[in-house]
């Protein structure tokens, strides 16, 4: 995959010249017109380089590469100042700050090229040298599942698709849950709350991607969990700490290859915003009259978002055996949605897993079930864009 490249100037013809020119030479380039809106951006992508201006408006580049070293997550990226500050102790200032590299404006294309090369290399060399891989590939598939209400069984869903696609990739995933005061897996996976409830008490500004993946269960299978409390007056948060929920979805977007995200029920403000963010969206329904009413209800106002849907993934979810449910074709028929799995009733594997702590599918990896979420998983992975 092209490195990525982020440049940071509130020169739009700058930004537009530069862009091309290094586009020109296969590399991934991202923007930001401010120095405020650089180091979010950073933070989120953590680009395998960025090109600074110095001269910005309200934070200029100097105090931008100060934040950039300051943060454990983007302190090693290597930073090319590049302004038309030409003065040698505008220079200094600039290597003190934190810039691996000046280069003055205006300045040949060949000449910065030359510069980026030779810090993308440096950076590759120093990588190597520590042992380490440069992370060069895709960005964590974000999938989101959501419910028309609650008691449908989406934590579980969620909780076995990942132990699928982790079973199917040999691959890190991570599964976390995004409804304090509703959390199950801290319950079912004998799982402590505590990390969780800490990051929604830290400021947006400060959680940065380390502290997340700090927080993070690591399942005996290698499964990575965000497990939310359990305690109804979090429930709360949902809104008092939905900019925090936001961070945190942002930076388990540079968590491993696949993160799967338990929405819980509806489309709160939050949901709304995350859901347009992820790329697949699975919903879940039961195969019963009134869930499946609520159920196209939701299809058609994640729909109403601008979400396309080939995007929506259904999963008709029998949990318990009962002659009241809907034959399969019939409920694509009511949904006017395909049904992509239907989840036959499992209530005795799913019981066992819990009591010792685990999934369905971790549990038996040849039961039905597992080969029903093994087909989910399979309809996942080959939506994912493959990398270039």
């Amino acid at each position: 995959m092209a490195d990525r490249i982020l440049i940071i100037d509130d020169d739009l013809d700058t930004l537009k010249l530069v862009g091309i020119a290094l586009q020109r030479q296969g590399y991934e380039i991202m923007a930001a017109s401010n120095g405020r809106q650089g180091v979010i951006q950073a933070e989120e992508e953590l680009p395998d380089l960025i090109l600074l201006d110095v001269m910005m408006p309200e934070m200029d580049g100097y105090e931008v590469a100060r934040r950039l070293r300051a943060n454990e997550d983007t302190a090693a990226i290597p930073i090319l100042m590049f302004t038309a500050k030409a003065q040698l102790d505008d220079k200094v200032t600039g290597f003190e700050v934190g810039a691996d590299d000046y280069l003055t404006k205006p300045t040949h294309p060949t000449e910065l090229i030359a510069h980026v090369k030779a810090l993308l290399g440096r950076k590759g060399r120093a990588a190597s040298a520590a042992g380490a891989s440069v992370t060069t590939g895709p960005r964590a598939m974000m999938i989101g599942v959501v419910t028309p209400h609650g008691g449908m069984g989406g934590t579980t869903v969620a909780l076995n698709l990942a132990s699928s696609l982790m079973l199917r990739t040999k691959s890190e995933v991570t599964v976390a849950e995004f409804s304090p005061g509703y959390g199950s897996l801290a319950l079912d996976m004998d799982l402590d709350p505590k990390p969780y409830a800490d990051l929604l008490a830290t400021a947006p500004s400060e959680i940065t991607r380390h502290k997340v993946i700090e927080s993070l269960a690591v399942h005996e299978s290698g499964l990575r969990i965000l497990a939310a409390t359990y305690s109804s007056k979090d429930a709360e948060l949902s809104h008092t700490a939905s900019a925090q929920l936001e961070v945190i979805f942002s930076r388990l977007t540079g968590v491993g290859r696949y993160v799967v995200i338990d929405m819980g029920a509806g489309l709160a403000a939050l949901n709304q915003k995350l859901l347009k963010m992820c790329a697949e969206r699975i919903v879940v329904v039961e195969p019963i009259e009134s869930s499946i009413k609520h159920g196209r209800a939701l299809i058609d106002d994640i729909v109403s978002l601008g979400i396309e849907p080939k995007t929506i993934t259904v999963v008709s979810n029998n949990r318990v055996r009962t002659e009241f449910t809907i034959p399969w074709g019939n409920v694509q028929e009511q949904l006017g949605h395909a049904v992509t799995v239907n989840l036959t009733p499992a209530p005795e594997l799913h019981h066992q897993a819990t009591r010792i702590n685990s999934s369905a599918v971790l549990v038996q990896p040849e039961s039905l079930t597992a080969q029903q979420f093994a087909k989910l998983a399979e309809h996942i992975t080959a939506r994912q864009p493959k990398a270039v």
